[in-house]
């Protein structure tokens, strides 16, 4: 059997604009959140929106391009892997952190050009 690998695809959408960071390095760091929502009918038959927010780091020039293209409210597909990790807090309090860290991503929200408009 061929080696299994942490691969994960999303489609969400963006929660606010994309944040980056510049370490002393020069390396650049991207974080953002991606919303994904399904719908399913509870006992009673009533629909239920479930909306489960992801944290998302890339690093470089993918983060880089994700600044740049990319805005609140904007739908993309994503891909990376599953990072988990631990950081102190102010207060001296160890917290873990699930992160997806994308390495591809396509937006799939469409551009508008004035010319478009209909008024």
């Amino acid at each position: 059997m061929y080696k299994l690998k942490n691969k994960v695809q999303l489609i969400g959408h963006l929660g606010a604009k994309p944040e980056t960071t510049e370490f002393d390095s020069g390396k650049k760091v991207t974080k953002l959140r991606i919303a994904t929502s399904e719908s399913y009918k509870n006992k009673s038959g009533e629909r239920v929106d479930d909306t489960q927010w992801h944290n998302v780091v890339a690093w470089g020039k993918t983060g880089e391009l994700m600044s740049q293209l990319l805005d609140k409210g904007n739908q993309l597909a994503l891909e990376g892997k599953l990072q988990y990790r631990s950081y102190e807090d102010k207060e001296g309090k160890t917290r873990y952190i699930t992160e997806i860290v994308a390495n591809e991503f396509v937006k799939l929200t469409k551009e508008t050009k004035k010319e478009d408009l209909p008024f």
